[in-house]
């Protein structure tokens, strides 16, 4: 598995173990657009306008699931000028890096996931919602081997459901 780092921009105290050494709350400055131009540099990316801009919309509120066009959507709002084509670029270069984590809901629904960490999710069907699943390293109890040459990379685990009717 590919070591991954998610920096999340809030007051929150968390412990120093839950980050890269180069993400560690001590070394973020407590300004996001500072904070995403360093994480964008670490990984290698230039921090162009336009995917600073992005980085600052996604990372700015923590953990959360977004799909390129709710991404779209909240830089439309926020009057970032960017095309649809470079939210979908930016998030796949982003995820690329492993600053954001792809998960495939359906054939035609895909999430960003800015928790980069191993867990699983729920999908509320009719809400088209992604949370994540609290305590999910029990899920999958036994791993197959993988076969000669291939290791496993990842395990995604997506629960369906809806609501029971009245």
């Amino acid at each position: 598995m590919t070591p991954t780092k998610t920096m999340v921009f809030s007051s929150a105290v968390e412990p120093a173990h839950a980050m890269a050494p180069s993400a560690q709350r001590g070394e973020l400055t407590g300004c996001p657009w500072h904070d995403v131009k360093t994480m964008l540099r670490d990984v290698g990316l230039r921090p162009t306008r336009q995917r600073m801009a992005l980085g600052w919309i996604l990372f700015a509120k923590g953990d959360r699931h977004l799909t390129a066009e709710m991404l779209y959507e909240e830089a439309t709002r926020a009057k970032v000028p960017v095309s649809l084509a470079t939210v979908y670029n930016t998030l796949h270069q982003f995820t690329d890096v492993g600053l954001l984590r792809q998960v495939a809901v359906d054939g035609s629904k895909t999430y960003f996931d800015t928790n980069t960490t191993s867990h699983h999710h729920f999908f509320v069907e009719g809400e088209n919602a992604l949370v994540d699943i609290p305590g999910a390293e029990k899920i999958v109890s036994k791993m197959p081997e993988a076969p000669a040459g291939y290791e496993i990379a990842r395990v995604d685990v997506v629960v369906r459901l809806r609501r029971k009717p009245k």
